[in-house]
């Protein structure tokens, strides 16, 4: 009797690992942007606040207000970029973090963001 539990047991146990399956997720590959064209804050930042962001942090709702009226100096006057180290630059970090319910930008989204604050931050 003890050997036929062992045998179900290992039995079992090999039904088990071969029941797992992993799928691997390839990293995106992403193309590198020109970092000598400057990145466009109206024509390329405020879409991406305009289709995941403006939902919650709109006039009247969530701070900071990212309308593309009002993304720019909301930005400015909340400190949300940091020039010196822009990888730490809130604008960038934060929509992906675990404290924030949105699921984050995109890794291409990201890196337009992240070159944008690269070159300045500027309202262009």
């Amino acid at each position: 009797m003890k050997k036929t539990k062992i045998y179900f047991l290992l039995v079992l146990f090999g039904l088990m690992l071969n029941a797992c399956k992993y799928d691997f997720i390839v990293p995106e590959e992403l193309p590198p942007i020109d970092t000598t064209v400057p990145v466009s804050f109206s024509t390329q930042i405020v879409p991406i606040f305009t289709s995941g962001c403006v939902s919650c942090h709109k006039t009247g709702g969530q701070a900071p207000d990212l309308s593309a009226a009002n993304a720019y100096s909301s930005i400015k006057t909340m400190n949300l970029v940091n020039s010196t180290t822009p990888e730490t630059s809130i604008i960038y970090a934060f929509p992906g973090s675990s404290s924030h319910s949105w699921k984050g930008y995109t890794a291409s989204e990201a890196q337009l963001v992240l070159t944008w604050i690269k070159q300045g931050a500027l309202n262009n």
